[in-house]
């Protein structure tokens, strides 16, 4: 049986500018005006990051994201470049040891977008509680009578705003969007949003996996509003197996939605530091993020 190495918990890359370190991913600069994000094993939840790491995460999330960016470059525009690996690293300028591989990606350097680009397909958290409130989603009006978790219609774009930390994002209407980034750029970061969810809630639910919503973030590239950093990752997404999906419940998820479940249950004020996360907990979510992996691509996860 293969042990699974430990999780990467922070990075160190001597010689490379350190440009950020989020929630989970560390941001190098690079040559030629590129970027190196590495996604670490890191687990956050709430806007805080956890002491425990959950093995192979960042793994999946990177590969999973360049699975999507390689089927959609012709649709809408990307920043990917290439998922680090020992054949590549030395062309792109990274001098790493093997644990980088597979969960780096070299990227374009972009001006980022100060948006979240959220999509609903069915409504479930804090959507569905903005509609038990409004009857609305960020001023995107819903029938009445529908039902926790329920497929909408039609996918509706619902942006939140991108604040620096320690402060929360929040809900934005349509036409705030606007007056941030002005009417052209709103408009092909909708579109765009709308139609990346549309391919991947398509194909994934041939697979057997309903996207619930899902969130993505673009910036300017050459003047043109570009997909960056993750794409339909657990992390990023709602995951649902089809199987067992009935309206007007919780669903069951391949997401993290069962550690927020956990730490839910737990007495702890959603303030750092976290708690550290139990093995089972921990082992539920990598197979979790394996199995959604293993679905949506229709391949293991290399090792």
């Amino acid at each position: 049986m293969t042990v699974a190495a430990a999780p990467m918990m922070d990075t160190d890359l001597p010689g490379l500018e350190r440009l950020n370190r989020a929630k989970v991913r560390d941001i190098y600069a690079l040559p030629e005006d590129r970027v190196l994000l590495v996604a670490t094993d890191r687990a956050s939840a709430f806007d805080v990051v956890l002491p425990t790491g959950v093995p192979r995460k960042g793994e999946v999330l990177t590969r999973l994201s360049a699975f999507w960016y390689e089927r959609t470059a012709e649709v809408v525009p990307n920043a990917f470049i290439a998922v680090l690996d020992a054949d590549n690293a030395s062309d792109l300028g990274v001098d790493c040891g093997p644990e980088y591989y597979g969960r780096s990606m070299v990227m374009r350097r972009a001006e980022v977008l100060k948006v979240e680009a959220i999509v609903r397909g069915y409504i479930t958290g804090t959507g569905w509680a903005e509609y038990q409130e409004t009857g609305s989603v960020c001023g995107n009006p819903l029938p009445a009578g529908l039902l926790k978790s329920m497929q909408l219609l039609e996918p509706i774009f619902t942006p939140s705003t991108k604040p620096e930390p320690p402060e929360h994002d929040a809900p934005m209407t349509y036409e705030e969007v606007e007056a941030l980034l002005g009417p052209e750029r709103a408009n092909a970061v909708k579109l765009r949003a709308l139609a990346m969810y549309r391919y991947g809630a398509h194909h994934a639910a041939q697979r057997g996996i309903l996207v619930a919503d899902t969130k993505f973030e673009f910036g300017m590239v050459d003047g043109e509003v570009t997909l960056i950093d993750e794409v339909m990752t657990p992390d990023s997404s709602r995951f649902w197996p089809a199987a067992k999906y009935f309206p007007g419940k919780d669903q069951p998820s391949f997401d993290k939605q069962p550690l927020r479940d956990y730490l839910d249950n737990l007495d702890w004020n959603k303030q750092a530091p976290g708690p550290e996360l139990p093995d089972e907990v921990v082992e539920a979510m990598s197979a979790r993020y394996l199995e959604a992996y293993r679905l949506i691509t229709d391949s293991e996860l290399p090792s």
